[in-house]
C-alpha cells in the first residue's frame, strides 16, 4: 500500500473568461449544424477567424483559478480544504474527482475516490433512486454483490425508503444530497471529497453526515473536505490546506492553518475608533466605537487589563433609553462573550435625546492573547428599529504574566484564563469550616 494517498505537484488551472464558450452539442445538433455551415458562412463572412460584425475579437481574459499548487496527503488523513470565495477550493475538487482536467501539473490518486461536489453529482435525472445507488457504486468498481450488501444501509441512512424507485429528477435538492452523500459515504472509497453540500440538508441531517464523516475517518480513508464552518472544520480535521487568490498559502496543523485564514479579514491595521455612517432607511444609528482600556483609547489590551466600549450615537427621532447589545468573538468567529442592556439593569437618559454616548464597561475580562472583534447591535425599542454591525472594531489581547508567577498562560488549551480561588483541606474528613 502506498504511503501517500493524494499527490498534487503543480496544478494549475486557467479559464477564459469575457469570451464566447464551446457549448457541448448532441449527435442530431451536429448534424444539423454541419449541413447548414456552407449557408452560415455565405450569411456571415464577418464571423471568420475570430470577428464579430464588428470587427473586435472574442479572445476575452484569461484567469488563473489556480496556480502552482502542490501537496500530498497520507492514507487516513482528514484534510480540510478552507479559503475565501473564488479562492479555487472547488476547482480543486473537481480537478481531484476528474471532472475538470488541470491545465498543468499532475495528481496522483492512490484508490478509488468518490465525490460529493454539488447536488446530484454522478446521479442521472432519468434513473430511480434504486438504480442510481448501482449505478454510482458500478463507477467506482464495485461488484453487485458488494453494492447490494450495502443498499439498504444506505437507504435507510437517507430517509428517502418512500421515493427509493422514484426518477431522481422528481426530488427535492434536500432529498438529492441526502441520497447522493448516504452513497458516496457508505460504498467505501479510500478518497471520499465532500464540498460544502451538505449545507443543502437540515439540521439533523447534516449532524448525521458529519458523524458519519467521523465514522468514515476513524475507518482510515482519506477525506478532503471543504467548508466555511470553521467549527466544523476544526471538529473534523487534522490538517488543513489554505488557498487565497487560487494559490496554497499554507498547509499544516488544522489549528493553524484556521488562524490564518481568519487573519485574512483582519489583516488591517487595529484602530481605537471605528467611524460610521447613517445607513439607509435607519433613524438611529452608530456614529462611532471605540476601544479603552485604563482611562485611555488604545486597541491593544494585556491581559488582566479591564475593557470599556463606548458606542456614540445620533438618532433622528429623539430616544430616551436606547438598545445595546453586542458580542465579542475570537478570529475563528467563535461567540465568546456578549451582553444586551435589553436584559440587563442600565440606566436612561433624563430627557430624550438626538445624540450621546453609551459607555460599556465590561471589567477584566480573561481572554487568553490573540486578536477579538466586537459586533454591535444598537436601536430603539420606541422607534422599532435595531442596527447591527458585524465585526465593528477588532481588538488585541498581549500575553502577560497575570499571576505574578513568572509563567504565562499555558496557549491554545481554552479561550479564556479563569482567576480561581485554590482551597486545600488537611485530611478527607476536614470541614468546611476548617478552611479560611
Amino acid at each position: 500500500m502506498s504511503d501517500i494517498a493524494i499527490k498534487v505537484e503543480g496544478l494549475g488551472k486557467r479559464y477564459r473568461i469575457g469570451a464566447n464558450q464551446e457549448i457541448y452539442k448532441t449527435l442530431k445538433e451536429k448534424l444539423n449544424a454541419k449541413a447548414t455551415a456552407p449557408f452560415r458562412a455565405l450569411k456571415s463572412l464577418a464571423g471568420r477567424n475570430g470577428h464579430h460584425s464588428n470587427g473586435r475579437k472574442t479572445k476575452g481574459e484569461m484567469i488563473w483559478a489556480l496556480k502552482d499548487v502542490s501537496f500530498e496527503v497520507k492514507p487516513g488523513e482528514v484534510v480540510g480544504i478552507i479559503g475565501r470565495n473564488g479562492a479555487g477550493k472547488s476547482t480543486l475538487l473537481k480537478i481531484l474527482s476528474r471532472i475538470t482536467e488541470p491545465t498543468e501539473g499532475y495528481i496522483d490518486l492512490h484508490g478509488r475516490v468518490a465525490s460529493l461536489l454539488e447536488v446530484g453529482t454522478g446521479f442521472q435525472p432519468e434513473l430511480t433512486g434504486r438504480e442510481n445507488i448501482f449505478l454510482n457504486g458500478s463507477i467506482l468498481g464495485m461488484k453487485h454483490a458488494e453494492i447490494r450488501k450495502k443498499f439498504d444501509e444506505i437507504v435507510a441512512f437517507s430517509e428517502v425508503e418512500k421515493f427509493i424507485d422514484t426518477p431522481v429528477k422528481h426530488y427535492s435538492s434536500g432529498m438529492y444530497v441526502r441520497l447522493a452523500f448516504a452513497v458516496a459515504a457508505h460504498l467505501e472509497p479510500e478518497i471520499l471529497l465532500v464540498d460544502e453540500v451538505l449545507a443543502v440538508g437540515d439540521a439533523a441531517f447534516q449532524k448525521k453526515c458529519l458523524g458519519k464523516m467521523d465514522d468514515v475517518a476513524k475507518e482510515g480513508r482519506t477525506v478532503l473536505f471543504v467548508s466555511h464552518n470553521m467549527a466544523i472544520i476544526d471538529s473534523l480535521c487534522q490538517h488543513g490546506i489554505l488557498l487565497n487568490g487560487g494559490c496554497l498559502s499554507t498547509m499544516g496543523p488544522i489549528g493553524k492553518v484556521i488562524d490564518e485564514y481568519s487573519a485574512l479579514g483582519l489583516a488591517r491595521e487595529l484602530v481605537e475608533t471605528n467611524n460610521f455612517a447613517k445607513p439607509n432607511g435607519y433613524y438611529s444609528w452608530i456614529k462611532s466605537v471605540s476601544i479603552r482600556s485604563n482611562g485611555s483609547l488604545s486597541p491593544i489590551l494585556n491581559m488582566g487589563d479591564p475593557l470599556t466600549v463606548d458606542i456614540q450615537f445620533c438618532s433622528d427621532t429623539p430616544i430616551r433609553k436606547p438598545s445595546i447589545g453586542f458580542v465579542i468573538s475570537s478570529i475563528r468567529g467563535e461567540k465568546i462573550v456578549n451582553a444586551n442592556n435589553i436584559y440587563q439593569q442600565s440606566p436612561e437618559f433624563h430627557v430624550p435625546v438626538t445624540e450621546g454616548l453609551v459607555r460599556c464597561k465590561l471589567g477584566v475580562l480573561p481572554l487568553m492573547e490573540g486578536r477579538y472583534t466586537i459586533s454591535l447591535w444598537f436601536g430603539s425599542q420606541s422607534i422599532g428599529e435595531h442596527q447591527h454591525i458585524e465585526d465593528a472594531l477588532s481588538f488585541e489581547v498581549v500575553e502577560r504574566d497575570v499571576w505574578g508567577m513568572g509563567k504565562l498562560p499555558t496557549q491554545h488549551i481554552s479561550q479564556l484564563w479563569w482567576p480561581t480561588v485554590f482551597e486545600f483541606k488537611d485530611g478527607i474528613n476536614s470541614s468546611d469550616s476548617d478552611v479560611a
